[in-house]
């Protein structure tokens, strides 16, 4: 491995966006992205950023910390909060953000520097979009076997590694699920080619994950989703065996055109829906040694 490859600086980001009152200086470094943020005194999220992306809140999750000036949030229950230099931050989707004071606010972020949009229409509005549904395998064994406080280290390494994948390929994180997670997608591939790293980072953690994806019609309340398309998704995510996506007719026509290949399983029941047909998604790579790919399948409802 070449030393450039451990190093790189933000002088010279891989990439780069002007905001109005703002920019933002992006670099990659392997698995990780690390985005700097600069936004002028006066600079507000819904003042300056909504009218491109749309949507009532910033609907992208925020990870990072405070380099100089200060920064605030306002959330939908009314509830502020205000960070500044040296401030650790994890803010969750659903926020308006604002510069705070006469300096300009200088930010790290390695969660949300690049999702600069959010959801295209407002609160209550119908949608389609393509939703990833994960469930890890086995999880009340492991916690069990591991103890709780081992348990929950590696419960937030993984979703750690999912939020950096959801980053990475544009997803937007919904909610957690119990063991798993429920994202959004603007398109079918790559929700499928998130799933893939999902499963892949999951089994060097010694972890197994079953993945579901659909695309549907959905309302949106917030930040959340509500509608049938939803619990087809989390039905179809519940019918995948231990590493394994598996995905609906519909994504799959989606992703025709990206030359993904698919198992047909044929007609599936699925609990409160009826029949639909399913597709096992072909991972391009081989799984990890002693990972058990495509092992039999569980009828828990995770929904």
């Amino acid at each position: 491995m070449e030393a450039t490859q451990y190093v790189k600086s933000l002088r010279t980001p891989d990439e780069h966006a002007e905001l109005d009152r703002g920019k933002v200086d992006i670099v990659d470094l392997g698995d990780l992205t690390v985005g700097r943020v600069v936004v002028e005194p006066g600079w507000r999220w819904s003042e300056h950023l909504r009218p491109m992306v749309g949507g009532e809140w910033c609907e992208v999750r925020h990870a990072g910390m405070v380099v100089a000036g200060r920064f605030g949030y306002t959330f939908p229950d009314g509830t502020t909060l205000e960070v500044g230099p040296d401030d650790v931050f994890d803010i969750p989707a659903g926020h308006d953000g604002y510069t705070v004071g006469d300096d300009t606010c200088v930010m790290l972020e390695w969660a949300g520097a690049r999702s600069t949009r959010g959801f295209t229409v407002g609160t209550g509005k119908r949608i389609v979009t393509t939703m990833l549904f994960t469930d890890l395998v086995g999880s009340t064994e492991l916690a069990t076997r591991l103890g709780d406080t081992a348990w929950h280290e590696v419960l937030s390494r993984h979703y750690e590694s999912i939020r950096r994948e959801l980053d990475r390929f544009g997803g937007r994180e919904i909610e957690t699920t119990g063991d798993g997670m429920l994202a959004t997608f603007d398109a079918a591939a790559t929700a499928l080619e998130c799933a893939v790293e999902i499963i892949r980072d999951a089994n060097w953690l010694d972890l197994h994950v079953r993945a579901g994806v659909h695309t549907g019609e959905v309302q949106l309340l917030g930040n959340r989703l509500r509608g049938v398309a939803v619990h087809e998704a989390a039905r179809v995510m519940a019918t995948a065996g231990a590493d394994e996506v598996l995905v609906s007719e519909t994504t799959r026509v989606l992703a025709t055109s990206s030359k993904l290949a698919f198992e047909d399983r044929g007609l599936q029941s699925l609990k409160g829906l009826g029949e639909r047909h399913l597709y096992a998604l072909v991972r391009p790579d081989p799984p990890v040694p002693g990972t058990a790919a495509h092992v039999s399948r569980s009828t828990s409802d995770p929904a």
